[in-house]
């Protein structure tokens, strides 16, 4: 059978765009940098959302809505701010037929909006902490896109909260960071991200601390897959949101920003693609089983059926497939494209002696399991996928990750994956000069590994690497 998509090891960029493609998850859209996100795409993003809407809200964070328009004033409240994203805005100078009193911008972030109307919302020490989140699309002009990673268009979940003190806004950041993106990314996405601190180079436009989660790709490349941000004061001053405090002074706030994007749909077929196409881990994949008809035969309509019913009512995710009008081989290569975990095939052979066959995509192992022996075996094929796909992504990124001790050997090492390296052999001067070469401080970690608290803690490890 020819071979459907480029091999990564020969050219992984294209790989990429041909999984994309021939997976059904996407299409460029009309205006350069945009993008159609196709049903199969949108399917995975809906789990995304799902799993991420339900970690938020334990967290206490409650939904709302602001408006995608946003007054060109409030971004130049925050000098920062404003700086950081000039190069990025798309402004409407012109509606209805007429020039704008003022130009708008559309969202490419919403700390202006959001610090406006908290500023109306917050009076007392007892409307703290303010925690809201927002599921929405924003704009940022894109020079070089690349669908899922870098588009004009996206769409993602961001977080916006207002506290009484530092300390409660940084312990919210983190339980963000952690409780959240973390458990998400590692127990759902089956990614082992490295949690740390930006550099202040790398820090997020008007923020005071930025904490990072960065993956490994298959390619030995960083990508960048949430961001969690304290923003000091700077936002509270710049739209004067104060409360009166128990004792009766007024207060500014201190606020924190969070999100994840569509990023995470490219980072998943990026981590864990194969030649073959994607393979979506069964936590997160909308459908978990895949039952199919390889051809007609007696009872075998009816037992594909009743195995996709069984399933179903085990609580799994699961779909039919009974087209035998569609050749069975090319609908086979279309669910592996697709990544669906598990087949289940039923055929009239395999079906007159008891049994179906499983079909694991993680490794490609076919095996015949009695009937009634199906939900279990699937049950436990799925857990140890999930499992599985975690445990290579690791390897894979414990493999090409060296420790070095200059800055040289760093910038060397990121040729085919990730360096760490003494900060304090880097340090600003040299982080420059990294970024010359096409390589980034990805964060800053402490020796033991934990998230450091500012750049300045003595002993931290940095982490280059070439990144999307």
């Amino acid at each position: 059978m020819a071979r459907v998509l480029t091999p990564r090891a020969e050219d992984f960029p294209r790989w990429y765009q041909d999984l994309i493609a021939k997976a059904q998850l996407a299409d460029n859209g009309p205006v350069r940098g945009t993008m159609v996100i196709r049903p199969a795409g949108y399917a995975i993003w809906e789990r995304m959302q799902s799993e991420m809407d339900d970690r938020i809200k334990a967290a206490g964070a409650e939904n709302a809505y602001f408006p995608l328009f946003i007054p060109e004033s409030y971004l130049r409240r925050e000098a920062e701010h404003v700086e950081g994203f000039s190069p990025e805005l798309a402004v409407v100078t012109h509606g209805g037929g007429k020039q704008l009193a003022e130009p708008v911008v559309v969202r490419p972030t919403s700390e202006t909006v959001i610090g406006e109307f908290m500023a109306k919302w917050v009076d007392s020490y007892r409307d703290l902490p303010l925690l809201l989140n927002q599921w929405a699309n924003v704009v940022r002009w894109e020079l070089r896109p690349r669908v899922f990673l870098r588009t004009s268009e996206f769409l993602w979940q961001e977080g916006h909260t207002a506290h009484v003190d530092e300390a409660d806004a940084r312990a919210y950041a983190r339980r963000i960071l952690h409780e959240v993106y973390e458990d998400f990314m590692v127990n759902v996405l089956g990614i082992p991200v490295l949690v740390g601190r930006k550099t202040a180079r790398e820090r997020f436009a008007g923020a005071t601390s930025t904490y990072t989660l960065e993956g490994m790709m298959g390619d030995g490349k960083a990508l960048q897959l949430g961001t969690s941000h304290e923003l000091g004061q700077n936002f509270a001053r710049a739209f004067d949101i104060t409360y009166t405090s128990a004792e009766r002074t007024v207060e500014h706030a201190w606020t924190t920003s969070w999100g994840v994007s569509t990023r995470m749909l490219g980072g998943l077929i990026m981590v864990h693609g194969d030649d073959d196409g994607l393979r979506v881990p069964p936590r997160l994949a909308p459908i978990q089983a895949y039952v199919m008809v390889v051809k007609a035969g007696d009872g075998v309509g009816e037992a594909a059926t009743k195995l996709r019913d069984a399933l179903r009512d085990a609580g799994l995710r699961v779909a039919l497939d009974d087209r035998v009008d569609t050749p069975f081989g090319r609908r086979a290569v279309d669910a592996e494209l697709k990544g669906y975990p598990v087949r289940i095939e039923v055929g009239p052979r395999d079906l007159a002696a008891g049994n179906a066959v499983l079909v694991r995509r993680t490794d490609g192992s076919k095996t015949p399991v009695a009937v009634a022996d199906v939900v279990g075996a699937v049950r436990a094929a799925l857990d140890a996928d999930q499992q599985a796909l975690y445990d290579q992504a690791l390897a894979l990124r414990e493999s090409r990750t060296v420790q070095v001790g200059t800055l040289t050997d760093a910038i060397a090492a990121a040729a085919t994956g990730w360096a760490r390296v003494p900060w304090s052999a880097v340090g600003a001067a040299g982080e420059a000069d990294a970024n010359a070469q096409g390589v980034t401080v990805r964060c800053l970690l402490r020796a033991d590994g934990s998230v450091p608290d500012s750049d300045d803690e003595p002993d931290l490890v940095a982490v280059l690497a070439r990144s999307y």
